[in-house]
């Protein structure tokens, strides 16, 4: 008699595509990097506040640490309004990406924070300056989004 062999089962094949590389890890970090930045600006900002006159260089430096500061804090929000509404999830983001959109966002805060000073703040130049922003962010994700490239 015979012996017969038992069938091998082979797994199924995927039929997904390969998981291309994910910039998850590198958002991670940077959202990690950009939190670290925000503590020690903020830190630095009560600091400034509370020990300095308001001399000029003393006012450039709380400009600088409040853009630090507003685009570290901003930065884990822009990475959940990317992982939330984007088609992929967010996967596709670059790290890049998320700081420039993080960074307009600190522009307007300090700009807004400078206009104070001579009192020409109110709210049409506040949303004027953000509609700005705003377009010039839609033209570049535009720009990089499209296929087609120049020679």
């Amino acid at each position: 008699m015979k012996e017969e062999m038992p069938a091998v089962e082979h797994p199924p094949e995927s039929t997904a595509a390969p998981e291309a590389n994910s910039l998850a890890p590198a958002q991670t970090s940077t959202v990690f990097g950009g939190m670290i930045a925000a503590v020690v600006a903020w830190a630095g900002l009560i600091g400034l506040i509370s020990n300095t006159l308001p001399t000029v260089p003393n006012r450039w430096l709380f400009f600088a640490l409040l853009q630090i500061a507003l685009t570290g804090t901003v930065l884990p929000f822009v990475r959940f309004l990317s992982q939330r509404f984007s088609r992929d999830g967010g996967e596709d983001l670059p790290p890049s990406v998320m700081l420039r959109q993080a960074g307009w966002f600190a522009l307007w805060g300090t700009t807004c924070a400078w206009l104070l000073i001579p009192r020409l703040l109110n709210l049409p130049v506040a949303v004027a300056l953000l509609v700005a922003l705003v377009v010039i962010e839609v033209l570049l994700r535009l720009r990089e989004t499209t296929g087609w490239r120049p020679r």
